[in-house]
């Protein structure tokens, strides 16, 4: 060993590689150990070799290798017990007594519930039943939870449940009496040894409140039975009419009475009429058995009575208690009988004898009473809350809406004020054929000092005089020029219209009067005298222009037989005599042009040109003129 070099071991003899065997190798990229093969200095490493004591273990246990060692069973997998638990409880079905000190009808209360016990958990929850009517909150009587057993920590087991025992939870004692099959086969393959079951106990006053009432029946001597079966579905029909003298109005109701020969109960039934303003109620008495004579009643006997029997009564009344013409009186209330049905009159000519003939009564018909106009909204909207309850909007005139649809006549009116501000003011006044409404505009003028827009929002206007009860509304008939309208106690009058105004008056003649129609001619004749002229000053204008176009084209067929180019000379010399460029050149200056540029045309030509271009008496546009040679 050199001087200053590390302490290594000792080489072997005979071996020249002394490194470790790689344990480590990776496959598809994931590393994994080995076992190594050939150990330090290159020897063999067997891996099952086995030692000299195993070999003397082997050799003592022949029939073990021959036969091969025998097979264990694999040991079971573990299950937890919510698992295994899952969904399987125990019921045991329980009583427990309790003490009713403040009723006079029971002592104490038995109160029935079940005990449940959930093996996943070791909970326990405990339900009672509910009861109808027992006034009683019932249902879940303790939540489910791990009850505590005593005060040492402990908590209840299902080996501690039994039938016919008793089990306290949260200081109140349970008696359990019996169990469900699947509790007794679970706890018998366990080991544990049920108790008999025991019957379970019931609350006696519940029980007793099961008891139907016993109902104490006098038997009587006459055969109701036979009474129903000969009277079934037979009904005595009249009608009467109630005069209630408490009303302010003094009015009378009309009832139907029904006398049910059956079991001869009375039904009275009323009779509504359309917007009587009552409400619908079609029972004033329900079918029942009316008294006719009271007993006399003592001073001790109270004085309101909610049932009447039979010991209060002396008379009941019967169908011989009815009749056409008379008053009758039944619960406080007199009916006047005016006649009955058929059915009726046959009943009591076989079984009476008595032939009834029918009153006739006469009612007048009740006075309409219409409150004044409130000014609210139109008069018919108002209207209608007096024939109705639920008020309908009023009808419309749909066929004059449809024919009259966008047909609106418009006026220009000025508003009639001392103050000269206000009489300076221009409004547009519309008047909506289809629903005879009136409508005012204001046009704005900028810098008046005056917002205009909408003034008047479209209303029926009534005309002065008019009463608010029965109002006269304007008409078309009343808006001619000159006329002055009042307006909500503004006066308009009435200075121009639109044309439309006037031919829906011609077309119209037996809406506007003859001296409407005619004010509305006499104020548009200058209107219409002047388009009439207009129209023909446009149409000899046309006429002009067509005979120009053809002057032009002759012009210009001389100039090509002449070979005459215009070089722009022309043009601009009418251009610089025309100082103030307006187009006109005076007669004599233009005829001095044309002579100068000598045109090689016809003197004939010229002169006629000229007389079309002609505009007044001594001007003449040059621009038609210049065209002809362009």
């Amino acid at each position: 060993q050199e001087p200053g070099s590390s302490p290594s071991l000792p080489l072997q003899p005979g071996k020249t590689s002394f490194h470790r065997s790689q344990t480590l190798g990776y496959r598809n990229g994931y590393a994994y150990s080995r076992r190594p093969t050939v150990g330090i200095g290159g020897e063999r490493l067997y891996v099952n070799q086995l030692s000299q004591a195993e070999l003397d273990e082997l050799a003592s246990k022949r029939p073990i290798l021959t036969y091969g060692k025998p097979k264990q069973a694999p040991p079971s997998d573990f299950v937890p017990a919510h698992v295994a638990f899952d969904k399987k409880v125990l019921k045991f079905d329980a009583y427990f007594q309790e003490d009713v000190p403040i009723s006079a009808e029971e002592h104490y209360r038995i109160r029935q519930v079940a005990i449940y016990y959930f093996l996943e958990d070791d909970s326990m929850s405990v339900m009672e039943p509910i009861v109808e009517n027992s006034g009683i909150p019932q249902g879940k009587f303790i939540k489910r939870q791990r009850i505590p057993k005593n005060d040492c920590g402990d908590h209840y087991h299902w080996k501690d449940l039994n039938r016919g025992m008793n089990i306290t939870l949260y200081s109140r004692t349970f008696r359990i009496v019996d169990c469900d099959p699947f509790t007794q086969v679970f706890l018998e393959s366990q080991g544990i040894e049920l108790n008999p079951p025991e019957k379970m106990i019931f609350d006696p006053y519940t029980e007793l409140r099961k008891m139907p009432l016993r109902k104490y029946v006098t038997p009587s001597d006459f055969d109701q039975l036979k009474q129903f079966l000969t009277y079934d579905k037979q009904v005595l029909r009249f009608y009467a009419i109630w005069e209630n003298a408490n009303s302010m109005c003094d009015e009378k109701r009309s009832f139907i009475i029904h006398y049910y020969l059956a079991d001869d109960t009375v039904e009275v039934r009323e009779i509504h009429e359309k917007n009587d303003g009552r409400d619908p109620f079609p029972v004033l008495m329900k079918r029942q058995h009316l008294p006719k004579t009271l007993v006399d009643k003592k001073k001790t006997f109270p004085s309101c009575v909610l049932e009447i029997s039979d010991q209060e009564v002396q008379e009941w009344f019967t169908a011989k208690d009815l009749a056409v013409g008379k008053s009758v009186t039944l619960l406080g209330r007199t009916f006047f009988i005016y006649d009955c049905d058929k059915f009726t009159q046959r009943f009591y000519q076989e079984k009476f004898g008595l032939d009834f003939q029918p009153v006739h009564i006469k009612q007048q018909p009740p006075e309409e009473i219409i409150p004044p106009y409130n000014g609210f909204g139109f008069l018919e909207d108002s209207l209608q809350n007096c024939f109705s309850l639920l008020p309908t909007p009023p009808k419309k005139n749909i066929i004059k809406m449809l024919e009259n649809d966008h047909k609106v006549l418009r006026y220009r009116v000025t508003l009639e004020s001392p103050d000269p501000i206000d009489r300076n003011r221009c409004f547009i006044l519309s008047y909506f054929l289809s629903t005879d409404m009136i409508s005012i505009y204001e046009p704005p003028v900028r810098n008046s000092g005056i917002i205009g827009g909408k003034y008047l929002g479209k209303t029926k206007v009534p005309k002065p005089g008019s009463t608010v009860e029965n109002p006269t509304y304007y008409e078309p008939a009343d808006l001619i020029i000159g006329a002055t309208v009042e307006v909500f106690g503004h006066r308009f009058v009435i200075t121009d219209a639109d044309e439309y105004v006037l031919n829906y008056a011609e077309s119209n003649p037996d809406i506007f009067p003859a001296a409407a129609l005619q004010s509305l001619q006499d104020h548009f004749a200058p209107r219409r005298a002047a388009k009439q002229a207009t129209e023909r000053e446009l149409s000899e204008t046309g006429r002009n222009r067509q005979e120009l176009e053809e002057l032009v084209m002759q012009v210009q067929d001389q100039m090509r037989h002449h070979n005459y180019l215009s070089n722009g000379s022309l043009r601009e010399a009418f251009l610089h005599q025309d100082k103030d460029g307006s187009g006109f050149l005076d007669k004599a200056e233009f005829l001095a042009l044309c002579t100068r540029f000598n045109l090689p045309i016809s003197d004939a030509l010229v002169n006629k040109l000229i007389s079309l271009c002609l505009h007044g008496e001594d001007k003449i546009s040059y621009h038609d003129f210049i065209r002809a040679f362009s």
